[in-house]
């Protein structure tokens, strides 16, 4: 077991989707005393299992994970939101005397909790009816080019397909006159007296290519297609909630739409899964002060407990 030091440690399991964080973090539950946050965006919807790879209950019931199956699909779930209810479990944990485990892909989650998150102004109904009005008589491309105009940082960041990120950073300038990124540096403060360890997964890239589309194809023979269309038959237009733009959600929704056929669906949901994995990877790259571990090396346990208590060790990954 490590011992604990005077400030507490939390720990960061990080890595590209299909990596295999969650065989990685059950291994270490027992040997670090830990208890799991989980760090997924999609996790945290009721129903929505197999597309993001959700623990299941057996697992589950042996290694409980905080922040898993707590909103509707229906429901919204800010980032602002998940940094309060992290840094609540965490000072939790700690209190117990227990290591604060967080595990999962979603990038900005991590990010937020470590760096702050700027205080960013809520949605406007008008402003965003105007926004919708301008791309409708004009297009993403203009409206990216309005953006660029105002903040190419920003724009640079943000491709035009992107239309959530793109008409949300166009709606920040409008309500504030200043630029997003400018905005969005303005972090508030930690509020925890806390040390971070951040661990990256890797695997070759052919094997974490072939590892996507296995995994996608388990996920289709399991039902992921019924279980996407018994979520949507309710809702109006499910294509537009945020938990439902998901990768290989809306591949599936555009299926039974008809927009795909099922080889379509199943080539286009793997080519986007690989597209995520590479965008997690570019921003650990990014990252400062991480301990890069292969995932293919079969003493993961021992090495990431040994990076823990000795704090210096970062794993070669050439």
């Amino acid at each position: 077991m490590v011992d604990k030091p005077t400030v507490p440690i939390v720990i960061f399991l990080m890595g590209p989707t299909a990596v295999g964080k969650s065989t990685v973090a059950e291994h270490l539950f027992e040997s670090l005393d830990a208890e799991l946050i989980s760090v997924d965006s999609g996790q945290i919807y009721r129903g929505m299992d197999i597309g993001t790879a959700k623990p299941d209950q057996e697992l589950l019931q042996r290694v409980p994970h905080h922040l898993i199956d707590i909103r509707e699909i229906t429901e919204s779930y800010s980032v602002a939101k998940f940094r309060d209810d992290a840094l609540t479990l965490i000072e939790k944990i700690i209190a117990k005397g227990k290591t604060p485990l967080l595990v999962g892909g979603t990038m900005f989650y991590f990010s937020v909790l470590e760096n702050g998150i700027s205080k960013l102004p809520g949605g406007d109904p008008e402003v965003r009816s105007e926004i919708e009005q301008i791309v409708q008589e004009k297009g993403l491309l203009y409206l990216h080019q309005k953006l660029t105009e105002v903040d190419p940082i920003s724009a640079k960041r943000i491709k035009t397909q992107d239309t959530q990120r793109l008409k949300r950073a166009y709606e920040i300038f409008t309500i504030t006159g200043q630029p997003p990124s400018s905005v969005i540096a303005e972090s508030c403060p930690q509020n925890l007296q806390i040390q971070y360890r951040k661990i990256a997964l890797f695997r070759p890239r052919e094997i974490l290519h072939k590892r996507i589309e296995v995994r996608f194809m388990d996920m289709i023979e399991r039902g992921l297609v019924s279980e996407v269309e018994g979520l949507a038959k309710s809702i109006r237009k499910p294509e537009i909630l945020p938990s439902m733009r998901s990768v290989g959600y809306r591949q599936v929704i555009d299926y039974l739409y008809g927009k795909l056929t099922d080889t379509e669906m199943i080539e286009k949901g793997v080519a986007s899964t690989r597209q995520l994995a590479k965008r997690q990877l570019t921003w650990l790259r990014n990252q400062s002060n991480v301990a890069w571990v292969n995932a293919e090396n079969s003493n993961l346990e021992k090495m990431i407990v040994k990076y823990l208590e000795s704090m210096n060790i970062h794993a070669d990954r050439t």
